[in-house]
């Protein structure tokens, strides 16, 4: 889209909402203390390219779109839910043709291998994992390398999980804390449209809702293939005029490994409720510990020589511990000025990482192992209140919201050998907030036309003790988003979407105040902006014309400014190129019958830089085709299963589109049968069909013993995971 065409949406959109929120810039305190100043880069200014062969973890992390406006299903039980939709009839609530909301019974009707997989219920969305069982996956979506979470905010009971200025990259979220039975919902929007979603959510952001309440109490017992075990205890009680629920879960596992993984996962979940989810209160604490061996991604060439076994690892010290305390409260009222809603947090994690990507790349006698280290108190607030109006005959629904989060942060980054420390390369005392404002209004002004615009205002702030004292310094910067989406119909059960919006993305705010390379300390390092502009929009189309059958088609274009990430092997910033990515999904699902269902996502996205370059315009790791589809069936006893395929496209490895990727094709399935009396039997396969592919590859340069002291460029993967089985056996009582 033309800037002219942006610049007119934006002044079209501001004219056209009704609450506007105030200015923030004074709400966050930015901790200046005696440190030097530090001038930010405005937004729109585009730092330098760098052309170069990537290291790993260096290609493009790159924005992508999720987001929900569909009504929120029915709980389980009573208690006010961390949902974001507002009270009010569902037609005032925003849409999209790509908006969704996931039941926890769908989620958990699947097979999957862990626990990340969970959320390939989004639509387009692939989870994979390079390093261990431990740490984030790798999430791709529409077209973009998400790498461990930059750019899909996913939240939990009203938490986010993403983590700005993290050890090991910008917008790390973890969700290996996450029991897929507490599930009540996945809510699910996709683009920068929506006013009540700020950074890491240009391209989109995922939901979860846990449930109050159980129906019946559970216990599972899991065993499995490369000594998986898992065992899982939950339910609910009637405690005074509420509910409390508690849950433990426990997981080992060695993995297919030549080094067993050694997982040691532990995670509990406490949680008490009242009331109703328009008026009523939870409070819940979460715990969450777990440790593991990792076989990272290892140069092709170590197996094709026979150095290493396809399975095999070439530093087998790698690994890490991570752990994660939360506690977090949820508080809804109704009255006849509206509806109100109020969620505070506090959150303690902590990560520390071994890995080996070089081998001896730059270290020829000790090897290129690294610590990450990652410590931080975050506290959070989100109050939101939504009103219903008439206004000259027209039926609105008005929402404003404020968004409060500050990091107390913990941050460092050394060279080790066999998991002891030889050095430090940087080491940094980082505090971080920010504030958004937003305000959306949604008017119906027909019965065939409704229309939402919003906008919203962050502000950033921020705070770097480092060891370097040049690279020690405040930085701030703000952004205004605005926002806007049309619906027509329904027409035969069929509506018409149209939705564009500007969004943003933090970059590690310790790129914001560096000044020289934390390694030699002499050479000088060019700061980036603390935020980037985005800027999307998406045609659409969702009907149920067909009884039983819901199909949506979407078509998008996602532009960023910059996509700027934090090196986190290397301990500075480096910033990549303007961006754009076009494309198209489709979803159906199909209720074949009472007890069977079909469903099937089809996703192609284009995904290109945009400015030139001799090294080429591809997007490394950026996939152009994925799909999901099968069948799930079942009641509430008797026989059920589940059959489900993914394909996960080609990508390019390198911007010329010279190395490329495999593609893969993993199926799961399961089948199990229910009891009268409570008692569930199941088994899941995993990889059915014993496909030899990869979960993730990359291409950059390493060096094995014995090899030219300028490494080799290779291929560096991470393979799938062969068949596997698993038989469950559960209770509800």
């Amino acid at each position: 889209m033309r800037k002219t065409a942006w610049g007119a949406f934006s002044a079209a959109a501001s004219l056209l909402v009704t609450v506007s929120p105030a200015d923030a810039q004074n709400a966050v305190a930015a901790g200046a203390g005696q440190l030097p100043a530090v001038t930010v880069n405005p937004p729109e200014t585009r730092p330098r390219n760098r052309t170069k062969l990537s290291r790993p973890e260096q290609t493009a992390r790159n924005p992508s779109a999720v987001q929900s406006s569909a009504p929120t299903p029915p709980q389980v039980s009573g208690g006010v839910t961390s949902g974001t939709a507002s009270a009010g009839p569902a037609y005032l609530q925003p849409a999209a043709a790509s908006a969704m909301t996931v039941t926890g019974a769908e989620v958990n009707a699947r097979p999957f291998s862990r626990v990340g997989e969970a959320l390939e219920v989004v639509p387009g969305l692939i989870i994979t994992q390079h390093s261990g069982e431990g740490k984030a996956n790798q999430y791709f979506l529409r077209g973009f390398n998400l790498d461990h979470g930059t750019d899909l905010a996913i939240s939990v009971d009203g938490m986010p999980v993403n983590m700005p200025t993290h050890g090991h990259g910008q917008g790390y979220a973890d969700i290996n804390f996450l029991i897929p039975e507490l599930v009540r919902s996945v809510n699910v929007r996709k683009g920068p449209y929506f006013a009540d979603q700020g950074d890491f959510a240009s391209a989109g952001a995922v939901a979860i809702d846990y449930v109050n309440g159980l129906p019946e109490n559970i216990a599972e017992l899991t065993f499995g293939s490369f000594g998986y075990r898992r065992a899982l205890a939950a339910g609910s009680t009637a405690v005074g005029a509420g509910t409390l629920l508690t849950a433990f879960e426990g997981i080992g596992y060695d993995g297919p490994w030549d080094v067993p993984d050694n997982v040691r996962k532990r995670n509990g979940v406490l949680r008490y409720s009242q009331g109703t989810a328009t008026d009523g209160f939870t409070l819940s604490a979460m715990a969450y510990s777990n440790g593991w061996n990792s076989t990272d991604q290892v140069a092709q060439r170590a197996i094709d020589q026979g150095l290493i076994g396809r399975l095999g690892t070439l530093d087998p010290t790698d690994g890490g511990t991570s752990s994660r305390f939360s506690l977090s409260s949820n508080w809804a009222h109704s009255s006849e000025y509206g509806q109100s809603k109020i969620n505070a947090y506090a959150v303690n994690s902590s990560l520390r990482l071994y890995n080996n990507f070089t081998y001896f790349l730059d270290d020829p006698v000790n090897g290129d192992q690294f610590s990450q280290m990652d410590r931080r108190m975050v506290y959070g607030l989100n109050a939101s209140h939504a009103f219903d109006l008439r206004v000259a005959g027209i039926e609105t629904q008005t929402r404003v919201g404020l968004q409060a989060r500050g990091d107390d942060i913990r941050v460092g980054l050394f060279k080790t050998f066999q998991r002891e420390t030889l050095s430090t390369v940087r080491e940094d005392s980082v505090r971080e907030g920010n504030i958004g404002l937003w305000a959306d209004t949604t008017a119906r002004w027909t019965d065939w036309l409704r229309t939402t615009v919003g906008i919203r205002e962050d502000y950033f702030a921020g705070r770097v003790l480092s060891d370097t004292p040049e690279n020690s310094g405040n930085a701030q910067a703000s952004m205004a988003s605005p926002k806007a989406g049309l619906v027509l119909g329904p027409w035969y059960r069929t509506e018409f979407y149209g939705n564009a919006g500007y969004g943003l993305h933090s970059n590690d705010i310790r790129g914001a105040t560096i000044t020289v390379d934390p390694i030699d300390k002499v050479t000088p390092q060019d700061r980036v902006p603390l935020l980037v502009r985005s800027k999307g929009a998406e045609l659409g189309i969702r009907t149920k014309a067909v009884e039983g059958l819901t199909s949506s088609l979407a078509v998008f274009v996602l532009d960023f400014d910059s996509e700027l990430l934090f090196v986190g092997d290397a301990g500075t910033t480096e910033a990549s190129r303007p961006s754009r990515r076009v494309g198209v999904e489709w979803i159906s699902q199909y209720q074949v019958l009472p007890w069977m269902r079909l469903d099937l996502d089809l996703a192609y996205t284009r995904a290109r830089f945009t400015d030139f370059d001799p090294a080429g315009n591809f997007i490394p790791g950026a996939p152009a085709w994925v799909a999901s589809g099968g069948v799930t069936f079942g009641g509430e006893s008797g026989w059920f299963g589940a059959f489900r395929g993914r394909y996960f496209g080609q990508r390019p490895l390198i911007e010329d589109d010279s190395v490329r990727s495999q593609a893969s094709l993993i199926f799961n399935a399961r089948a199990g049968y229910k009891f009268d009396n409570g008692l569930r039997l199941q088994l899941d396969v995993l990889n059915l069909f014993n496909a030899r592919t990869n979960q993730i590859e990359y291409y950059y340069l390493s060096r094995l013993p014995g090899e030219p002291i300028g490494g080799v460029a290779d291929r560096h993967v991470h393979p799938a995971e062969p068949l596997a089985v698993r038989l469950t056996l559960a209770g509800r009582f």
